[in-house]
């Protein structure tokens, strides 16, 4: 059975028959995990190897696992600093900010793989200009060739791993001060102001993209993850082929779409590949039963290629060199 275009999520630590069931829906192409998902290692290892059970081919398995506050894996896991830490260490020596990011992003992706899961919507790509609190020190720096930089060096390990990265929130959520989880944030510049955001999806050879919950009136009056206008820029200028993830689609930045069927009509009318409903499985249940896309063999072909190719063997050198680097950023 081909991928599906949702990603959702499951209640708890281990699967229930129900969710099982809801797994194998055609419309299902993966599973989003959660704090509320994780006790230990060795219960994620399960819970992973579940999933993967459903169906072949499996459902990858995605997570927020940027590190900082966004780190959904604590206990039994390394606590990597948030992203500003690379930028920071920039700022004195550039080089060795570049191979931290890059140990840290290996560390990162080996220590979620060696449980089973498959991907992290990972790295953030907004600039820190300063107003957004809910972005703040997830964001690498204000510079746009920094961040670049040390997001390149972090995606680096991130393959390294055998992971691939998702870039975020497109095409910049850094300026707004609303929190997209709560309202609908509204971004008044032109395009030729946003153009450092820009810089890194320009400069990036990404596998994945979320665009951000925002509105950019002076270029399109809707939110960009239910934008075409933004969407064709990601896909014609940009030249990107990989996967548009939207943002939850659950979020109060996305009731700009109506109930959550009309939401998914028009993010996947945008051009989303992969849509996200969290923490709502009644607007699941919903969306299963009564939104009806035309299958579409070449979003299923891009979603498909996110899983990692390859069967999991860590590098101990490069593991090491990742938990020297936490230390010397949070010494």
């Amino acid at each position: 059975m081909p991928l599906g275009p949702l990603m959702i999520d499951v209640a708890g630590l281990e699967l229930t028959d129900a969710e099982r069931e809801r797994l194998a829906h055609p419309l299902v192409g993966g599973v989003i995990l959660f704090k509320h998902n994780y006790r230990d290692t060795q219960q994620l290892t399960a819970l992973c190897a579940a999933i993967h059970g459903v169906r072949s081919p499996a459902l990858p398995i995605a997570i927020d696992h940027e590190g900082g506050r966004v780190q959904r894996c604590r206990e039994g896991f390394t606590h990597v600093p948030p992203m500003r830490r690379l930028g920071e260490l920039w700022d004195t020596d550039p080089a060795a900010a570049r191979r931290a990011a890059a140990d840290l992003g290996y560390l990162l992706a080996a220590e979620l793989r060696a449980c089973g899961v498959d991907y992290s919507f990972t790295p953030v790509l907004d600039l820190d200009w300063g107003p957004s609190g809910v972005i703040g020190d997830r964001a690498f720096h204000k510079n746009p060739e920094a961040v670049a930089e040390l997001a390149g060096a972090l995606i680096d390990g991130l393959r390294a791993a055998g992971m691939g990265c998702c870039g975020k929130h497109f095409p910049g959520h850094g300026w707004v001060a609303a929190d997209s989880h709560l309202a609908i944030p509204v971004d008044e510049r032109s395009l030729a102001e946003m153009e450092p955001d820009l810089t890194p999806y320009r400069r990036l050879r990404l596998d994945g993209v979320m665009p951000a919950h925002v509105i950019y009136p002076k270029v399109d009056p809707r939110p960009a993850g239910f934008s075409p206008v933004w969407l064709e820029k990601l896909r014609k200028e940009f030249k990107f082929d990989g996967v548009i993830f939207s943002d939850d689609l659950s979020m109060e930045g996305a009731a700009f779409a109506g109930n959550m069927v009309q939401r998914a009509e028009a993010a996947w009318a945008a051009g989303c590949d992969m849509l996200l409903i969290c923490n709502a499985p009644d607007a699941v249940a919903d969306v299963l039963a009564n939104w009806k896309p035309v299958p579409d063999p070449v979003r299923a072909a891009r979603i498909a290629r996110i899983a990692p190719g390859s069967a999991w063997r860590q590098d101990a050198t490069r593991y090491a060199a990742g938990r020297a680097a936490v230390e010397s950023l949070t010494a």
